[in-house]
């Protein structure tokens, strides 16, 4: 498995936010989330265009990698147009060949282990010698402006994994959960074929903050709630199903929601801090993207290597919920 990661270049600080909000202190934004500055899509950037700098920085650095993809999968909840997806168009904009496979699924914080077990599939099946996996979210650009509290946790990032048949030797067996009751919880309503966009009003939820339903709503008690409940036994789950114990996993790499939460599960699960990795202080809630970007930061500084065990887990919208282990290589 090979990564390469995109930022967009303009950052919100929480020395930004506190100017916006004086009731929140930049500190106090950060011993709460534990997030000091979070990349942000610009006006007229999408996940489209960042996918496109991700896939570019990778094949810059294997170059020979470009002529191996055959199958492409492109997980984003921001497509540029409601049809065609971004797939295709990422396909012609990066000059692959017309005979490989393009497919777009809508999927949030457990994107990128589901795209895992397709990317799987595929090519133990042999539908595939080579696939692109690509995750890239702008949940920003969907938050309004006085709501302070997402604003505070989530940024924008792509990712690009190539992966080959040989990969999936190191790609454990996968525990997945779908829990649609939770869906209200983290949505936004307008916009589709049930509810089209339109000029909504503003309401208040939470400690002040304001959104309108053309924006993203997150319910943060009941996503902790749901998170607590559901995360532990996930994890438990893919360390029986690997036929591996806690002590066996070199590096744990849960989708990185916010300090609290993850420290709380931590906690929960009694799994050793050196073990238990945090890496989103300067990149915020990416979304789909938090584990592909942890992934990298940990190859990149040394703290995982050839051969070690990292157990990958990602929750949220949907409810859905998906976990694995990787043996690196």
């Amino acid at each position: 498995m090979i990564f390469a990661t995109y930022f967009p270049e303009k950052c919100l600080s929480n020395s930004d936010l506190e100017s916006e909000f004086p009731e929140w202190t930049a500190d106090k934004i950060e011993q709460k989330v534990g997030i000091v500055s979070r990349h942000v899509a610009s006006g007229d950037e999408t996940p489209l265009d960042m996918a496109e700098q991700a896939c570019r920085a990778l094949f810059q650095k294997n170059p020979e990698l470009k002529d191996s993809v055959d199958y492409l999968l492109f997980c984003t909840q921001n497509p540029d147009h409601i049809l065609p997806g971004n797939s295709s168009i990422l396909q012609n904009r990066l000059g692959l060949p017309t005979s490989i496979g393009a497919l777009d699924y809508n999927l949030g914080c457990s994107g990128y282990v589901y795209g895992l077990s397709l990317a799987k599939g595929l090519l133990k099946s042999g539908i595939a010698n080579g696939v692109l996996l690509i995750t890239a979210e702008a949940y920003t650009r969907r938050i309004h402006p006085k709501d302070k509290g997402n604003r505070s946790i989530f940024g924008d990032a792509a990712t690009a994994t190539f992966l080959n048949r040989e990969d999936t030797g190191g790609i454990g067996e996968f525990v997945l959960g779908t829990d649609g009751s939770g869906a209200g919880n983290l949505i936004i309503r307008n916009g589709g074929l049930r509810h089209g966009t339109e000029n909504a009003e503003e309401k208040e939820y939470g400690s002040g903050n304001i959104y309108t339903d053309n924006e993203l709503y997150m319910d943060g008690p009941e996503i902790f709630n749901f998170t607590i409940e559901a995360v532990p036994p996930l994890i438990k789950q893919a360390l029986e199903k690997n036929r591996l114990e806690k002590e066996d996993i070199d590096l744990f790499i849960l989708h990185q929601a916010n300090s609290y939460i993850l420290n709380f599960l931590r906690k929960m699960c009694r799994i050793p801090a050196e073990k238990f990795y945090l890496n989103m202080k300067n990149t915020g809630n990416t979304v789909s993207s938090t584990i592909p970007v942890a992934i990298r930061d940990a190859l990149d500084s040394g703290l995982i290597h050839k051969g070690d065990k990292v157990l990958i887990a990602g929750f949220g919208v949907g409810y859905s919920y998906g976990a694995t282990v990787l043996t690196l290589s």
